[in-house]
């Protein structure tokens, strides 16, 4: 499959998880919802896809760990965000990140007119909203947007390191050795613990959010640039307020068509401009 199609399943994936997570994190709060995610994501990698660590480059194993934090990191904050703001807004707030690593990453002037006009239309959709009222939140989704660009470098490193994907599930399981003393120290897990609908909705939102737009981005970033990568993020916004016409009926207005479209034309200049890199024998198979 084409690393841009894996980067569009990756962002529908994840934007239809977060609009699961959202009545989660109303009823049990961030972390809880977030512990829960990670921990389950790593059990479903684990099944799918275990991991030997035996012989393993000591170069390879840090990158795990690298990447392990990163996760925690930007899950949590953008967590924290959604709790305050909406997700139209968070998303778009949190995309700075990889637009960053697009702008400078760029090498030619056309890479530059990509990423200006996909951060005119990140503007447009944003709605001039970018002053939300709690200041707390956009925060926490402006340092979730910091994560995401280092998660875009690191997440290179471990494709590398690890070609055929498995570095993935021993970050998710770093993660979640983290995730979970955190999450008991800062906040009440048992209410989602005590009840079996919401360990179901866990389960989903880590397939959704976790593990299958985790394993799609770490494969598309062993074969492409992180600019382009960062560029063809731009979809993120636009599948959320796709979704969110779809899942919550919400009416979309002509700017907001207009900007979808502009980050379209953006997506597809990228893709057609990117430099393709070998696919590696296994990356997306079982294990």
């Amino acid at each position: 499959m084409p690393p841009e199609l894996l980067i569009l399943a990756g962002s529908v994936s994840v934007q239809f998880g977060g609009g699961l997570a959202s009545n989660f994190i109303r009823d049990y709060g961030p972390l809880p919802v977030v512990m829960l995610r990670i921990v389950f994501g790593a059990i479903l990698l684990l099944v799918f896809r275990r991991v030997r660590i035996r012989g393993v480059s000591r170069p390879a194993l840090l990158s795990c760990l690298a990447l392990g934090i990163v996760m925690v990191l930007m899950n949590a904050l953008f967590y924290v965000g959604l709790s305050r703001i909406p997700l139209g807004v968070a998303v778009t707030i949190e995309f700075w990140g990889p637009l960053a690593v697009a702008v400078l990453g760029s090498r030619r002037w056309l890479d530059v007119v990509w990423v200006a006009l996909a951060g005119a239309g990140i503007y447009v959709l944003a709605g001039a909203r970018l002053n939300a009222d709690d200041a707390v939140g956009v925060a926490a989704v402006f340092g979730a947007g910091l994560c995401w660009a280092v998660y875009i470098h690191v997440g290179g490193r471990v494709a590398r390191h690890w070609p055929d994907g498995r570095g993935l599930t021993l970050a998710m399981v770093v993660a979640s050795a983290l995730v979970v003393p955190v999450a008991l120290g800062l906040s009440d897990v048992r209410p989602i613990l005590a009840a079996p609908l919401a360990l179901v909705g866990a389960v989903v939102i880590a397939l959704f959010s976790s593990a299958i737009p985790y394993t799609v981005e770490i494969a598309a970033l062993r074969r492409m640039r992180a600019s382009t990568f960062g560029v063809l993020m731009s979809l993120e916004p636009a599948i959320a307020a796709i979704v969110g016409f779809v899942m919550l009926g919400q009416v979309l207005r002509v700017p907001e068509l207009a900007a979808i479209a502009m980050v379209a034309v953006a997506s597809a200049g990228a893709s057609l401009s990117a430099r393709r890199l070998r696919v590696a024998a296994g990356e997306l198979e079982g294990a």
